[in-house]
C-alpha cells in the first residue's frame, strides 16, 4: 500500500486541512498519516481561531513518520509562521523527502487569512522551492508573484515568473476565473492548460486540500505530474459533481462520493 502524509492544519468542522488530506487520501486506497501544524477552530462560515503547533512538536511528528513508515508522497498545507515552516524545510530535507507537494494556504474559502506576514517569504524562499508540484489558487499567485492575475495571460506570465525560483512544476488554478475552470501547469518552461467544467455549486470549501492531496496521490502511484494533475482535477471534479450540502456557509465536498454504502 502506498503511503501519504500530509503536513497541514486541523479543520474542526472536516472540510478542509488534515481531514480533507486523510479522506482524499483514503479514497486514493492508500495510508495517510499527519503532521498538524495548527488547530482551527473553524466551520463553513468561517475561521474563528488559530492556535499554532510549537515548532518543536511539528518536527517530532515528523521524526516519528520518517523513521518508522516513510512516505510516498508527502503534502504540505496550511503552515502558519515562518518558525514552522523552517522546521519543516529543515526535516524533510533530512530525511530527502519525495514526491512533495506544496499548497500556499494562505486564506481560507471563507476568506479568512490562515498566515502571517512574515511567512510568506519563508514559504517561498525555503519550502516552495523542495516542492515537486505548488498548486496556488489565483489570489495565492499574486502574492508569490508579486502581480495582479485576472487573465489566462497574466497566468502564463505569473507561472513563468514564479518558475524562476521554483525548480518543480507549478499549477496556478483557475477556479476563480469568471469564465473557465481551467488550470494552468507550467512544467519544463511549458505552459500546459488542464480544461475542467465549471461545476454549479456553492460549497467549495476544503477543494484546495482536497485538489493537492489527490495530486500527491498521483505521484505516490509514480504517475508523471501531467497525469497526476490531471487525476487530481478530474477527482476534484467529481466530488464537486456529489452536491453534498452541509453546513451555513461554504460547505464541504463529498471526498468519497465514488464508495457506495
Amino acid at each position: 500500500m502506498k503511503k501519504v502524509l500530509t503536513i497541514a492544519g486541523s479543520d474542526s468542522s472536516g472540510g478542509a486541512g488534515i481531514q480533507a488530506d486523510i479522506k482524499t487520501i483514503t479514497a486514493h486506497a492508500m495510508y495517510a498519516m499527519s503532521a498538524i501544524t495548527a488547530l482551527t477552530a473553524q466551520n463553513t462560515t468561517g475561521v474563528y481561531g488559530i492556535h499554532d503547533v510549537p515548532e518543536d512538536f511539528v518536527k517530532n511528528q515528523l521524526n516519528c513518520i520518517f523513521t518508522d513508515i516513510y512516505p510516498d508522497a508527502v503534502k504540505i498545507g496550511m503552515v502558519s509562521s515562518a518558525g514552522i515552516i523552517s522546521a519543516i524545510a529543515d526535516t524533510l530535507a533530512l530525511y530527502k523527502a519525495k514526491n512533495i507537494v506544496a499548497d500556499p494556504v494562505m486564506v481560507a474559502t471563507s476568506g479568512s487569512k490562515l498566515i502571517s506576514d512574515d511567512a510568506i517569504n519563508a514559504l517561498m524562499d525555503k519550502l516552495l522551492p523542495m516542492a515537486d508540484i505548488i498548486t496556488p489558487n489565483l489570489a495565492e499567485a499574486q502574492v508569490l508573484a508579486d502581480m495582479e492575475i485576472k487573465t489566462v495571460e497574466q497566468m502564463e506570465i505569473a507561472a513563468e515568473k514564479l518558475s524562476r525560483h521554483i525548480k518543480g512544476a507549478i499549477v496556478i488554478k483557475g477556479g476563480h476565473l469568471d469564465d473557465t475552470a481551467d488550470d494552468l501547469l507550467y512544467l519544463d518552461g511549458r505552459a500546459i492548460w488542464i480544461r475542467g467544467d465549471r461545476v454549479d455549486n456553492p460549497n467549495t470549501h476544503g477543494t484546495g486540500c482536497t485538489f493537492s492531496s489527490a495530486i500527491a496521490c498521483g505521484l505516490a502511484n509514480s504517475l508523471d505530474p501531467e497525469t497526476a494533475v490531471r487525476n487530481a482535477k478530474a477527482y476534484l471534479t467529481g466530488a464537486l459533481k456529489a452536491m453534498l450540502d452541509l453546513g451555513h456557509g461554504s460547505g464541504p465536498l463529498d471526498h468519497c462520493y465514488k464508495i457506495k454504502a
